[in-house]
Order: structure tokens, then C-alpha cells, then sequence
């Protein structure tokens, strides 16, 4: 199967029993092309006794190599980016800078989030822009660090996401400048 694996073959043959290339015959021979996502993933659990998360990383492998799905992009047509960083600053700290528009604008060139929910120091969730993608950002305390995972969801083009992808790997990278020089 081609295009950019989640994991290796030898993995999953060790995990589930068939590398990716024969879990794509047997797929093909049941006629995945014409399922849902979920309809494959049960069949694995299912009929072939594959754990959850191989089932989920077999399916979306599956999808890939038969252009059912794109990179970064899921069956609906529809792409996620994700970026993270981990820096040495209290979880306060990061959250506020994120979380916070005046503090946004010390780090965030073109600042488009608009705030959906927060919970503080744990969750923050934004309409970026018109709001027709979202960008969901979490916060884990690593005790004097602060680990932090944006994903932007609902991007509609690939080109789209590729930048959007860059914006926020720069974006973050300011951020963690910023927190760890003060």
C-alpha cells in the first residue's frame, strides 16, 4: 500500500497478523472501496479480531492508498493540521498567551480565533475566521513545562492546509520564544 504510513508494516504484521498490503487484498476482496470508515474498522474488530487502533490505523492506510482519503484529510473531504510544542513555561502561562486576544497579539500574526469554550489551563476552542474551520488547542502540565497540541479542523482544500500548517508550526515557535526569553 503507498503513500505515507502511519506506522510500519512489520508493526502492524506483529500487532494484527498481515502487513498492510495483504490487509489491502483482503479489504478489497470484501469490497471496502464501498464502506464507510466505520463499516471497515468493525469488520476488522469484527470478523478479524484486530484491536481498535490497529483497526483505526489499517483502515485509514487502506483509505489512503486507494485515494478514498487524502494526507492530513478525511473521506468527507475535509483536512486537519496539527502542530505542538512543548515549552518551559507554567501551564498559566501558555494557556493565558493562547487563550487571552491582547496577549494573542504579541505572538500571533492575523489573529482569527474566536473563543467557542475554554476550560483553564486544560482546553481552549476557536472559529477561525468566518468560522468555518475550528482550531481546538490542549495544555498539559509537565510541571515546569507546559506541553501544548493545536489541531485547525474543517480546512477545505489541501493547499489550504499546507499553509495553515506552516502558519501555526511559525506561530507556535513565536510563542515559545516569547514564553521562555520572559
Amino acid at each position: 500500500m503507498g503513500g505515507t504510513k502511519l506506522t510500519s508494516d512489520d508493526a502492524v504484521r506483529t500487532a494484527t497478523g498481515r502487513g498492510f498490503g495483504e490487509w489491502g487484498e483482503v479489504l478489497d476482496a470484501w469490497g471496502a472501496r464501498g464502506q464507510g470508515h466505520g463499516e471497515i474498522v468493525r469488520r476488522l474488530v469484527e470478523e478479524h479480531r484486530v484491536g481498535n487502533w490497529w483497526a483505526q490505523t489499517v483502515t485509514v492506510e487502506y483509505e489512503r492508498s486507494r485515494g478514498l482519503r487524502p494526507r492530513n484529510g478525511g473521506r468527507d473531504g475535509l483536512f486537519t493540521v496539527s502542530a505542538s510544542r512543548t515549552i518551559d513555561a507554567s501551564v498559566e502561562d501558555v494557556y493565558n498567551a493562547v487563550a487571552e486576544p491582547a496577549a494573542r497579539e504579541e505572538w500571533l500574526d492575523g489573529d482569527q480565533l474566536t473563543t467557542r469554550t475554554t476550560q483553564r489551563n486544560k482546553t481552549a476552542r476557536f472559529d477561525w475566521g468566518d468560522g468555518a474551520t475550528r482550531v481546538n488547542v490542549g495544555f498539559v502540565d509537565k510541571g515546569t513545562k507546559t506541553q501544548l497540541a493545536l489541531a485547525h479542523e474543517r480546512i477545505v482544500d489541501e493547499e489550504t492546509a499546507n499553509d495553515l500548517k506552516a502558519y501555526w508550526r511559525d506561530s507556535l515557535t513565536k510563542l515559545k520564544k516569547q514564553l521562555e526569553s520572559s
